[in-house]
């Protein structure tokens, strides 16, 4: 399964989300890849401290018809979790495959064919241009991480068009298999209110594993390590142990 964790909307928690179900399921004995096809590239610097060994990036695999997946796989501290690192060049290549002929179907050429992964999760960036239309294009489903803000729906519309596009023209069946509530803050009453509304929206398909504020996934990042290393005893780290839980209960039956 190929999943693409995106959100128009930035600062949602969307890196923290790929990262974090990933090595959790990497934990659980399955086998991930982590795709990091963002410009800036967070997901790679959470996982990667020594920047020094990275040779190839998503960028490469995106461009080169002479560069193969294999290439550009790295292993991480995780055991059964592997990336893609990213790169700023990502920017340059976004323009390159503005001018390509059949420039959405160039990751899903890359990443089929690999029976190597119980499941691939790539993770976006904060716009729906040319990388995230390659990323739908690739993919299963999509999971959509939607912050416990006032504003917490803001540019799902617009993503929501954009896979209905490519839903119709491109990759016939795609879909959300879910949104994931970050950054709740029980003691606020405005997580609360935010939940029933996203909740009344979305239906089922909103996961009932929500994502907490919490001191130790904020710091996480800052080790280069994933909670679930950096303080498996923390709250953050205890909740996505749920979601992957909740998540992989989502594929049982496939």
């Amino acid at each position: 399964m190929i999943i693409t964790v995106a959100n128009q909307k930035g600062g949602v928690g969307k890196t923290d989300l790929a990262v974090n179900l990933s090595s959790h399921l990497a934990f659980l004995g399955k086998k991930i890849l982590l795709i990091d096809l963002d410009p800036q590239a967070n997901a790679t610097d959470y996982l990667l401290p020594e920047k020094n060994k990275i040779k190839k990036t998503s960028a490469d695999l995106l461009i080169s018809d002479k560069i193969r997946l294999q290439d550009v796989v790295l292993e991480t501290q995780i055991k059964n979790l592997h990336i893609v690192p990213g790169h700023h060049s990502l920017n340059a290549a976004q323009v390159e495959l503005m001018n390509d002929v059949g420039m959405q179907f160039r990751l899903k050429r890359k990443i089929r064919k690999t029976k190597s992964y119980d499941y691939i999760i790539i993770d976006t960036p904060p716009s729906l241009g040319m990388l995230t239309v390659n990323a739908l294009t690739a993919s299963d489903h999509v999971l959509v991480p939607v912050q416990t803000h006032y504003f917490a729906t803001d540019g799902v519309e617009k993503l929501m068009s954009t896979i209905n596009a490519i839903k119709k023209e491109i990759n016939p069946k795609i879909d959300v298999k879910g949104y994931v509530l970050t950054m709740y803050d029980k003691r606020n009453k405005l997580s609360s209110a935010i939940e029933k509304l996203v909740r009344k929206k979305f239906g089922e398909k909103v996961l009932k594993t929500h994502i907490p504020v919490n001191v130790e996934l904020t710091k996480a990042p800052i080790y280069h390590k994933p909670v679930i290393l950096h303080s498996k005893s923390s709250r953050g780290a205890y909740a996505y142990m749920n979601l992957a839980k909740e998540f992989l209960s989502l594929y049982k039956d496939n």
